[in-house]
Protein backbone atom coordinates (compact mmCIF):
# COMPACT_ATOMS: atom_id res chain seq x y z
CA UNK A 1 0.00 0.00 0.00
CA UNK A 2 1.05 3.67 -0.62
CA UNK A 3 2.16 6.00 2.41
CA UNK A 4 -1.25 6.45 4.20
CA UNK A 5 -2.06 8.29 7.94
CA UNK A 6 -4.49 6.00 10.32
CA UNK A 7 -5.93 7.88 13.33
CA UNK A 8 -4.89 6.15 16.91
CA UNK A 9 -5.84 8.27 19.32
CA UNK A 10 -7.81 11.68 19.21
CA UNK A 11 -5.57 14.35 17.26
CA UNK A 12 -3.13 12.09 16.60
CA UNK A 13 -2.16 10.07 13.16
CA UNK A 14 0.39 7.66 12.46
CA UNK A 15 1.91 7.43 8.93
CA UNK A 16 2.61 4.11 7.36
CA UNK A 17 3.62 2.35 4.47
CA UNK A 18 4.48 -0.93 2.81
CA UNK A 19 7.59 0.17 0.43
CA UNK A 20 8.41 4.18 0.29
CA UNK A 21 9.49 5.34 -2.95
CA UNK A 22 13.00 3.89 -3.66
CA UNK A 23 14.00 7.60 -4.80
CA UNK A 24 15.34 10.05 -2.01
CA UNK A 25 12.82 13.09 -4.02
CA UNK A 26 9.79 10.87 -4.69
CA UNK A 27 10.02 9.44 -1.15
CA UNK A 28 10.05 12.64 0.37
CA UNK A 29 7.49 13.97 -1.95
CA UNK A 30 4.85 11.55 -1.17
CA UNK A 31 5.65 11.97 2.49
CA UNK A 32 5.42 15.71 2.43
CA UNK A 33 2.05 15.40 1.12
CA UNK A 34 0.92 12.22 3.75
CA UNK A 35 1.83 14.60 6.19
CA UNK A 36 -0.46 17.72 5.06
CA UNK A 37 -3.01 15.56 4.47
CA UNK A 38 -2.84 14.08 8.25
CA UNK A 39 -2.47 17.54 9.61
CA UNK A 40 -5.65 18.93 8.46
CA UNK A 41 -7.44 17.39 11.04
CA UNK A 42 -4.70 16.15 13.79
CA UNK A 43 -2.50 18.30 16.05
CA UNK A 44 0.20 15.14 15.45
CA UNK A 45 1.37 12.87 13.20
CA UNK A 46 4.15 10.40 13.76
CA UNK A 47 6.01 7.97 11.78
CA UNK A 48 7.51 4.71 13.64
CA UNK A 49 10.73 3.44 11.70
CA UNK A 50 13.20 0.87 11.70
CA UNK A 51 16.42 2.01 13.29
CA UNK A 52 18.30 0.01 10.36
CA UNK A 53 16.42 1.91 7.91
CA UNK A 54 19.11 4.43 6.44
CA UNK A 55 16.30 5.43 3.93
CA UNK A 56 13.64 5.90 5.86
CA UNK A 57 15.68 7.77 8.56
CA UNK A 58 16.62 10.38 5.91
CA UNK A 59 13.08 10.91 4.50
CA UNK A 60 11.55 11.15 7.53
CA UNK A 61 13.62 13.81 8.85
CA UNK A 62 14.06 15.92 5.46
CA UNK A 63 10.27 16.48 5.66
CA UNK A 64 10.53 17.77 9.01
CA UNK A 65 9.70 15.24 11.52
CA UNK A 66 10.91 15.32 14.88
CA UNK A 67 13.37 12.38 16.49
CA UNK A 68 11.57 11.99 19.63
CA UNK A 69 12.70 8.62 21.13
CA UNK A 70 13.24 4.86 20.45
CA UNK A 71 10.26 2.33 21.56
CA UNK A 72 11.78 -1.11 22.39
CA UNK A 73 10.23 -4.21 21.49
CA UNK A 74 7.41 -2.33 20.04
CA UNK A 75 6.90 -4.04 16.66
CA UNK A 76 5.79 -7.09 15.76
CA UNK A 77 8.33 -8.81 12.85
CA UNK A 78 8.96 -12.25 11.81
CA UNK A 79 12.11 -12.21 13.66
CA UNK A 80 10.14 -11.31 17.00
CA UNK A 81 9.98 -8.23 18.97
CA UNK A 82 11.87 -5.03 17.23
CA UNK A 83 11.98 -1.42 17.82
CA UNK A 84 11.12 1.70 16.13
CA UNK A 85 12.41 5.08 16.39
CA UNK A 86 9.46 7.78 16.67
CA UNK A 87 9.35 11.03 14.97
CA UNK A 88 6.52 13.54 14.39
CA UNK A 89 5.16 17.09 13.38
CA UNK A 90 3.02 18.84 15.37
CA UNK A 91 0.95 21.38 13.57
CA UNK A 92 2.50 24.38 15.32
CA UNK A 93 5.95 23.46 15.10
CA UNK A 94 8.22 25.99 13.44
CA UNK A 95 8.65 24.80 9.79
CA UNK A 96 11.78 23.23 9.01
CA UNK A 97 12.04 25.88 6.25
CA UNK A 98 12.69 28.62 9.11
CA UNK A 99 15.99 28.72 11.10
CA UNK A 100 14.45 28.26 14.40
CA UNK A 101 12.82 25.22 12.86
CA UNK A 102 15.48 24.08 11.28
CA UNK A 103 17.67 24.21 14.57
CA UNK A 104 15.13 22.49 16.24
CA UNK A 105 14.95 19.54 13.65
CA UNK A 106 18.64 19.56 13.87
CA UNK A 107 18.22 19.01 18.10
CA UNK A 108 15.80 16.39 17.76
CA UNK A 109 18.76 13.88 16.34
CA UNK A 110 22.63 15.30 16.98
CA UNK A 111 24.57 13.47 19.19
CA UNK A 112 24.54 14.39 22.93
CA UNK A 113 26.40 13.78 25.90
CA UNK A 114 25.71 13.49 29.84
CA UNK A 115 27.73 15.90 31.74
CA UNK A 116 28.71 15.25 35.32
CA UNK A 117 30.07 18.13 37.57
CA UNK A 118 32.61 17.29 40.42
CA UNK A 119 34.67 19.42 42.65
CA UNK A 120 38.22 19.37 44.00
CA UNK A 121 38.16 20.29 47.26
CA UNK A 122 41.55 20.24 49.49
CA UNK A 123 42.46 20.53 52.88
CA UNK A 124 45.67 22.38 53.96
CA UNK A 125 47.69 18.66 53.64
CA UNK A 126 46.77 18.95 50.18
CA UNK A 127 44.27 15.63 51.06
CA UNK A 128 41.14 15.97 48.76
CA UNK A 129 37.74 15.50 49.70
CA UNK A 130 35.89 12.16 48.83
CA UNK A 131 32.20 11.13 49.73
CA UNK A 132 31.22 7.47 50.72
CA UNK A 133 28.12 6.19 48.71
CA UNK A 134 25.20 4.56 49.86
CA UNK A 135 24.99 3.47 45.95
CA UNK A 136 28.33 1.76 45.60
CA UNK A 137 31.08 0.58 47.17
CA UNK A 138 33.70 2.95 45.55
CA UNK A 139 33.95 6.35 47.01
CA UNK A 140 34.23 9.23 44.52
CA UNK A 141 34.65 13.10 44.42
CA UNK A 142 31.60 15.28 45.26
CA UNK A 143 29.10 16.43 42.28
CA UNK A 144 26.59 14.97 40.39
CA UNK A 145 25.06 14.82 36.73
CA UNK A 146 23.89 17.88 35.25
CA UNK A 147 20.43 18.95 34.69
CA UNK A 148 19.54 20.14 31.11
CA UNK A 149 19.74 23.77 30.37
CA UNK A 150 21.99 23.89 33.61
CA UNK A 151 25.53 25.58 33.71
CA UNK A 152 28.10 22.23 35.34
CA UNK A 153 29.71 25.08 37.09
CA UNK A 154 26.27 25.52 38.81
CA UNK A 155 25.14 22.59 38.65
CA UNK A 156 28.18 21.70 40.68
CA UNK A 157 27.57 24.34 43.48
CA UNK A 158 24.17 22.94 44.06
CA UNK A 159 25.13 19.41 44.52
CA UNK A 160 27.74 20.07 46.98
CA UNK A 161 25.14 21.80 48.92
CA UNK A 162 22.19 19.43 48.39
CA UNK A 163 24.34 16.42 49.51
CA UNK A 164 26.57 18.29 52.57
CA UNK A 165 25.05 21.31 53.60
CA UNK A 166 27.99 22.91 52.36
CA UNK A 167 28.09 26.81 50.64
CA UNK A 168 31.53 26.14 48.14
CA UNK A 169 31.62 28.43 45.38
CA UNK A 170 33.53 26.42 42.47
CA UNK A 171 36.32 28.22 41.00
CA UNK A 172 37.69 26.76 37.40
CA UNK A 173 37.31 24.08 35.78
CA UNK A 174 40.38 22.36 36.19
CA UNK A 175 39.89 19.35 34.38
CA UNK A 176 37.76 17.33 31.25
CA UNK A 177 37.85 13.71 31.51
CA UNK A 178 36.14 11.68 28.47
CA UNK A 179 34.50 8.19 30.27
CA UNK A 180 33.72 5.50 27.69
CA UNK A 181 30.84 3.65 27.20
CA UNK A 182 31.00 1.11 30.32
CA UNK A 183 28.35 -1.68 31.61
CA UNK A 184 25.14 -0.19 30.63
CA UNK A 185 25.98 3.91 30.70
CA UNK A 186 26.68 6.00 27.63
CA UNK A 187 30.21 7.67 27.28
CA UNK A 188 29.61 11.14 29.21
CA UNK A 189 31.59 14.38 30.12
CA UNK A 190 33.01 14.45 33.51
CA UNK A 191 33.84 18.27 34.53
CA UNK A 192 36.07 18.98 37.84
CA UNK A 193 36.10 22.36 39.41
CA UNK A 194 38.66 23.61 42.04
CA UNK A 195 37.20 23.85 45.24
CA UNK A 196 39.62 25.72 46.98
CA UNK A 197 41.65 24.34 49.85
CA UNK A 198 39.75 24.71 52.90
CA UNK A 199 40.72 24.35 56.67
CA UNK A 200 39.96 20.53 57.87
CA UNK A 201 37.09 21.94 59.89
CA UNK A 202 35.27 21.92 57.18
CA UNK A 203 34.41 19.01 57.58
CA UNK A 204 32.14 20.37 61.18
CA UNK A 205 30.21 21.56 58.37
CA UNK A 206 29.26 18.81 56.44
CA UNK A 207 25.83 17.48 56.82
CA UNK A 208 25.41 14.50 54.80
CA UNK A 209 22.04 14.13 52.95
CA UNK A 210 21.90 9.96 53.97
CA UNK A 211 20.32 9.28 50.83
CA UNK A 212 23.29 9.55 48.55
CA UNK A 213 26.00 10.09 50.92
CA UNK A 214 26.85 8.26 53.87
CA UNK A 215 30.01 10.16 54.98
CA UNK A 216 33.00 12.42 53.99
CA UNK A 217 37.09 12.02 54.54
CA UNK A 218 39.62 13.63 53.20
CA UNK A 219 42.16 11.53 51.86
CA UNK A 220 45.66 11.41 50.90
CA UNK A 221 46.77 9.62 47.69
CA UNK A 222 47.41 6.07 49.06
CA UNK A 223 44.05 6.42 50.85
CA UNK A 224 41.92 7.81 47.49
CA UNK A 225 43.62 4.87 45.50
CA UNK A 226 41.66 2.52 48.09
CA UNK A 227 38.54 3.43 48.37
CA UNK A 228 38.35 4.81 44.81
CA UNK A 229 37.75 2.79 41.80
CA UNK A 230 40.88 3.15 39.53
CA UNK A 231 39.79 5.51 37.13
CA UNK A 232 38.23 8.24 40.09
CA UNK A 233 41.91 7.68 41.63
CA UNK A 234 43.29 8.77 38.45
CA UNK A 235 40.77 11.57 37.26
CA UNK A 236 42.15 13.12 41.49
CA UNK A 237 45.42 12.36 40.28
CA UNK A 238 45.13 13.85 37.18
CA UNK A 239 42.69 17.60 38.76
CA UNK A 240 45.56 17.52 41.53
CA UNK A 241 48.63 18.05 38.70
CA UNK A 242 46.00 20.09 37.30
CA UNK A 243 45.98 22.24 40.34
CA UNK A 244 49.69 22.26 41.14
CA UNK A 245 50.06 23.80 37.04
CA UNK A 246 51.79 20.15 35.92
CA UNK A 247 48.93 18.63 34.50
CA UNK A 248 46.90 18.78 31.30
CA UNK A 249 43.21 20.18 30.71
CA UNK A 250 41.56 17.05 29.21
CA UNK A 251 41.97 13.16 29.70
CA UNK A 252 40.13 10.41 29.11
CA UNK A 253 39.48 7.76 31.36
CA UNK A 254 40.64 9.38 33.98
CA UNK A 255 44.21 9.92 32.94
CA UNK A 256 47.33 8.28 33.57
Amino acid sequence: MPVRHVTVSPGVARIAWDDLPSGFSPAVTALDAEIERALTDHHRVEVHIDPADAHAHRVVTWSGMRKEGLLRGVATTEQGPADRLVFARLIDDVPASEPEGFRALLNSFLPRKRAIAQTLIRDTENRVLVCQLTYKKDWDLPGGVVEVGESPQVAVGREVSEELSLTIEPGRLLLTDWLPAWSGWDDALCLVFDGGVHDVSVLDRVEEDGREIAGVAFLDAAEVAARCSPITAARVASALATARGEGVAYVEGGGS
